[in-house]
């Protein structure tokens, strides 16, 4: 049974379906003019120079990897609190991931603890924006650049945010957005390298394209296009779901205000709860809303957390536990020999986060429902506890 107020959920009209009907009638549905429609706006609005769109944000952050030559031998610091995509492209081209704990507050990688892990093998740093928040990105490029490694911004969860002046997607060498339903915008299925890299850019066009010469593209020379310059992958991003990318886009600015006055409808509700740890977001910060995740209070467990995510869903309530920790996963376990207790700053957290249903569409009733469904949850728990 669905429920009454899911997770999240896409916010497509009319535009979107013309963009669609357009493509279709057409006749062109891979390799076109909206794919690099889509390229441009996305550059643009990060303020870089290229755009190279693909099938998912897991496909760019792994043709980032290999364009940067990362791979066996090598290793790559990141976060232990991220969806598990973050650390499956490291493993994917043969290198080694190495996990830092978190900061409390921002839950992003610990500076600190990213520049005590750097080795004489450490080829790059692949930093996420947990939840869409920037927070310490600038010391991480620092780092990166002071020991002349190659900094990732795996800015899946951030479009349109910015932290001061710096537009989320420009930090690193490279970025990579994902368009999946839940994000800012969606492509269906969808991710966007950003880069000012113009060879790191060439380079992930042939790699998206069966490794194919970069500009080769189209062209009707059959020698051409059955030429391979290298070992590339199928990550190209069709027209039909780039016709999609260019409407929403196109209304990033409405939708990312939407998303911002619900959390704020989240924040004004359970402001005062003492139970409940509200993101907190620097002064700096323009927040481009990905999730709203709350975190209870140190005198919950996972167990209680899970109890209560359970009960929210038995009265029609969307909610998750975002993120389990990298580390715990089973294969994580089993090829980097990781456990628990490693890096508990994370395991803190991710033992007492919930994400609360959150999408443009939810009304001020919505939300008052979410937080008086949690209330009750809460207090259920609290009863047990005493």
């Amino acid at each position: 049974m669905l429920d009454e107020i899911p997770l999240s959920r896409p916010d497509i009209t009319q535009k979107e379906i013309n963009a669609v009907e357009r493509v279709l009638r057409s006749g062109r549905l891979s390799i076109g003019p909206e794919a690099e429609l889509f390229e441009q706006s996305c550059a643009e609005r990060v303020g870089v120079a290229h755009g190279v769109a693909c099938s998912s944000g897991t496909a760019g952050l792994h043709m980032v990897l290999c364009a940067m030559g990362v791979g066996p031998g090598d290793e790559v610091i990141t976060t232990p609190f991220s969806f598990v995509a973050s650390t499956n492209c490291i493993l994917y081209v043969g290198a080694t991931p190495v996990f830092v704990d978190i900061d409390r507050t921002s839950l992003n990688m610990d500076p600190d603890a990213v520049e005590a892990a750097i080795t004489p093998r450490t080829k790059a740093i692949l930093a996420v924006e947990v939840f869409g928040n920037p927070t310490h990105m600038q010391r991480y490029r620092a780092i990166a650049d002071k020991h002349e490694i190659k900094l990732i911004e795996d800015c899946c969860e951030g479009l349109g945010g910015r932290s001061g002046r710096t537009r989320i997607g420009s930090f690193g060498h490279a970025g990579v957005f994902g368009f999946y339903p839940n994000k800012q915008i969606t492509t269906g299925e969808g991710g966007m390298i950003v880069t000012n890299d113009e060879r790191l850019a060439d380079t992930c066009r042939s790699l998206r394209n069966q490794g194919r010469a970069s500009r080769s593209g189209g062209s009707s020379d059959v020698g051409s296009w059955l030429q391979h310059e290298r070992l590339g992958f199928n990550y190209r991003l069709s027209e039909i779901h780039a016709a999609i990318g260019v409407a929403q886009i196109e209304r990033l600015d409405e939708l990312i205000e939407r998303r911002q006055s619900v959390a704020q409808l989240y924040i004004d509700r359970l402001l005062d709860h003492e139970d409940v740890i509200l993101p907190t977001i620097e002064p700096d910060t323009f927040m481009s809303w990905f999730v709203f995740v709350v975190r209870l209070s140190e005198r919950f467990g996972p167990s209680d957390r899970d109890r209560i995510i359970e009960g929210m869903h038995r009265h029609d309530v969307g909610a998750a536990a975002y993120f389990p920790c990298i580390h715990l996963q089973p294969h994580i376990r089993a090829c980097c020999g990781t456990g628990e207790g490693d890096f508990p700053r994370a395991e803190r957290a991710s033992g007492r986060t919930i994400a609360l249903p959150f999408h443009p569409r939810l009304s001020d009733r919505d939300v008052d429902f979410v937080a008086q469904t949690l209330d009750l949850m809460l207090a259920r728990e609290n009863l047990h506890r005493d």
